[in-house]
């Protein structure tokens, strides 16, 4: 993987039957990310179960288990090159943990690719996968209209599902000036690498060209400092070293810094990647580092490193929207599920629920319901039952939004719109 392009990280959001696995294995394929014996053992494998032409997905399964249902699952983390950047696959959707990959630190996604298929269009997960996207601040989108294969490769088949999805992402308030809509076949290779002779309708962008094209990510240096803590290790020689990434701003030796909410602070005395010190950090970069005068048991895994003069928000409580995926029954006041907040995990109660919102407008459909249940999307004001480091999503987006997790799945996701700070 070069390093010297820009990394973007990708989520693939879609249905689940809609070629989500097929199109990952075909852009690692195509981008020369899996080797062709790999391919071809998969294939005679694939063939053995009467699955022919299904090894792409397969590329995607390392899981035996998993195989011998036939079933894709195992999407973790895979990286590929294209001309202008490194892509990583950030969890598919249908993992257990997505969302709350996808909302925790290192694995946020900067943009997306929205699955659709040709032939069964805008699905319920299409909507909850798209609002979440728009939840989660994911900027742009590339709609694969896959499964072209299926529906006779007909211009007509993709409008309709085009016009589908354009009227999903209005509802959702994402940008459709933006996204580009693209004919695919995951499975024949149609469009996602080479222009396809089976649709000479259509002339815009491959997937690849598509991906390509994408803006730059803008690191967020300017921003204020925020590192939250993943370990306090203990090294002979240095002292306590916190270790973390930093989501935003820079770190330099020298700084006066606060570590929230521990409430400790001190002088940073040194600051080391990948085992030698440096001289400055930002962005994305993994950092252990060692402040003066502050011990291993001062502070712990989710407290949050800022600067002295703009240190993190601490909150008494916080209003969220948030966006409920799946609950077996109903979510009222007084509810006090986990809240996973970059590398934070606080039990938090919804102290109350202020108003139902329409997902399609954004707009209150109702003040202060008694209850909100699956495909909901709401305003809760929270307590967090311990003291949590986080920020409104508008002011500093990287640390602005958590998951809810409890009965060990993922709940809901949310934005944090405005703190009441502890006092």
């Amino acid at each position: 993987m070069s390093e010297d392009k820009p990394h973007q990280n990708l989520a693939i959001i879609g249905h689940v039957d809609h070629g989500k696995s097929t199109l990952v294995g075909r852009l690692l394929f195509e981008t020369g990310s899996v080797p062709e014996h790999v391919i071809e053992q998969h294939r005679e494998e694939a063939e053995e179960k009467g699955k022919g032409g299904f090894e792409f997905a397969y590329v995607m399964d390392n899981l035996a288990e998993e195989r011998e249902r036939g079933v894709t699952i195992d999407i973790a983390h895979q990286e590929f090159d294209t001309d202008e950047y490194y892509f990583t696959i950030v969890d598919c959707p249908g993992h257990r943990d997505f969302v709350k990959n996808m909302i925790t630190g290192a694995s946020q996604a900067d943009n997306a690719v929205l699955v659709v298929a040709a032939d069964d269009g805008v699905q319920p997960q299409t909507q909850e996968h798209v609002f979440l996207a728009r939840t989660l601040g994911i900027d742009e989108l590339i709609v694969a209209v896959n499964k072209m294969d299926l529906v006779d490769y007909e211009e007509s088949r993709y409008r309709e599902a085009v016009e589908e999805v354009k009227d999903l992402l209005k509802q959702v308030q994402f940008n459709t000036e933006d996204a580009s809509f693209i004919p695919s076949s995951a499975f024949e290779g149609d469009n996602v690498e080479h222009t396809s002779d089976n649709m000479p309708w259509y002339d815009g962008p491959t997937i690849l060209e598509a991906l390509n094209d994408l803006p730059v990510p803008e690191p967020p240096t300017d921003a204020p400092l925020r590192l939250p803590i993943q370990d306090v290790y203990t090294i002979s020689g240095i002292g306590t070293v916190p270790v973390g990434r930093i989501e935003t701003g820079e770190m330099f030796p020298g700084d006066d810094v606060v570590f929230q909410p521990s409430d400790v602070g001190g002088e940073v005395k040194t600051v080391e990647m990948h085992h030698e010190e440096v001289d400055s950090a930002g962005p994305g970069d993994n950092v252990g580092f060692n402040v003066r005068g502050v011990g291993k048991d001062d502070i712990r895994r989710g407290d949050v490193c800022g600067p002295a003069d703009h240190p993190p928000t601490v909150a008494d409580t916080f209003q969220a929207q948030i966006v409920v995926m799946q609950h077996p029954s109903v979510i009222t006041a007084g509810y006090t599920p986990v809240f996973h907040a970059h590398t934070a995990q606080v039990a938090c109660t919804i102290e109350s629920i202020d108003a139902k919102i329409d997902p399609s407008s954004g707009e209150v459909a109702e003040e202060n319901p008694d209850f909100i249940q699956s495909g909901d999307a709401a305003k809760v004001t929270v307590r967090p039952q311990k003291p949590l480091s986080i920020e409104p999503a508008s002011e500093i987006p990287e640390l602005g939004s958590f998951a809810i997790r409890d009965m060990g799945q993922t709940i809901a996701a949310g934005q944090v719109l405005d703190v009441d700070e502890r006092e």
